[in-house]
């Protein structure tokens, strides 16, 4: 595991020393392909050892979707918690006491909702301690992530939790790139690009799949893509989630500063202690999450008295349905 570690600290540190241009392109690609295939080995570990069920971080998916928190500590991650979780709160959000992280559930426009602290994201899980792992596990299952940071203090810790997220092979906020990519089994590397190409030629292409041992594929990039598009693509086991950043403790700023952090993309001001603007977060919740309301159904049509069904479910005679909308 340390000997990952260290072959990951030095690839970065080379990274970092080497300038961007075209010329080291194709030598920055073919290090960010080893890095991707490092990480991967730290967060699924060769052999069935370490992070056995002791370590104890399971959660059972409750309800209609789930939340993830990550924020460094004092940042009011807790306080905001257990704030929204005591206004909005389930009765029965402690139907989970055999497992470790007890989530708290708010029921908010009729979803129920599942809101789970991620706790040692930061602190380095990508060292590949067994918790560590289970906690980046929990957070692929996530519907929606929210990046806790105080508004005193907000970039610094912001770049640093994006870059851990990312190393796990979470992607905020983005689409899966426009990359066309289907192994072959003769015929070499066969690239096509739609539309001109800032950052990939045929050599640096080739250069990352030799990299996974792929000399027969055929490519097509449809948007001017990046040596970390095409490494996402051939490693085929990123989650793309939504995000929010949650800006705390407002009530320390000035109103001409909350008006500029109003106008940040993808940001809610709160204050977590006065209990301020959560409407507002809620309400972005609710957007982000993209939740469908759909039809209850009781009767012979459904296995679960009442069972969830979308438009395509068939009706039987005599069926009873309740229809949930906004």
């Amino acid at each position: 595991m340390s000997s990952t570690l260290a072959k990951i600290a030095e690839i970065e540190a080379e990274m970092a020393r080497t300038q961007k241009n075209k010329a080291t392109a194709h030598h920055l690609g073919l290090l960010k392909a080893r890095l991707a295939k490092l990480r991967r080995e730290l967060i699924t570990p060769k052999g069935g050892g370490g992070g056995g069920p002791g370590e104890g971080f399971d959660v059972a998916k409750t309800g209609d979707a789930r939340i993830g928190f990550v924020g460094f500590p004092s940042v009011g991650k807790s306080t905001l918690l257990s704030n929204l979780a005591g206004v909005y709160s389930e009765v029965a959000a402690y139907e989970f006491t055999t497992l470790t992280t007890v989530p708290g559930v708010i029921r908010y426009k009729g979803a129920k909702i599942q809101l789970l602290d991620l706790p040692g994201i930061i602190e380095g899980a990508k060292d590949g301690k067994g918790r560590g792992r289970q906690v980046i596990a929990v957070a692929r299952t996530c519907n929606l992530i929210l990046i806790v940071l105080d508004v005193l203090k907000p970039l610094g810790h912001k770049k640093i939790i994006e870059n851990e997220l990312e190393g796990f092979g979470l992607r905020l906020n983005s689409k899966p790139p426009n990359i066309g990519f289907k192994k072959k089994d003769k015929g070499g590397i066969n690239l096509t690009a739609t539309c001109p190409q800032s950052e990939l030629d045929a050599e640096t292409v080739k250069s990352i799949l030799a990299e996974y041992k792929i000399h027969n594929a055929d490519v097509t990039l449809r948007s001017d893509a990046t040596a970390d598009d095409l490494i996402d693509v051939v490693e085929g086991n990123r989650v793309y989630i939504p995000c929010i950043y949650v800006l705390n403790k407002i009530d320390q700023i000035s109103i001409e500063e909350l008006d500029i952090i109003y106008k940040v993309p993808h940001c809610v001001p709160i204050s977590a202690h006065h209990r301020w603007n959560f409407d507002d977060l809620l309400e972005k919740i609710w957007d982000y999450l993209k939740l469908v309301r759909i039809a209850l159904v009781w009767g012979l049509s459904v296995k679960h008295n009442p069972q969830k069904v979308g438009k395509d479910h068939t009706l039987e005679d005599e069926d009873v349905i309740q229809i949930v909308k906004k």
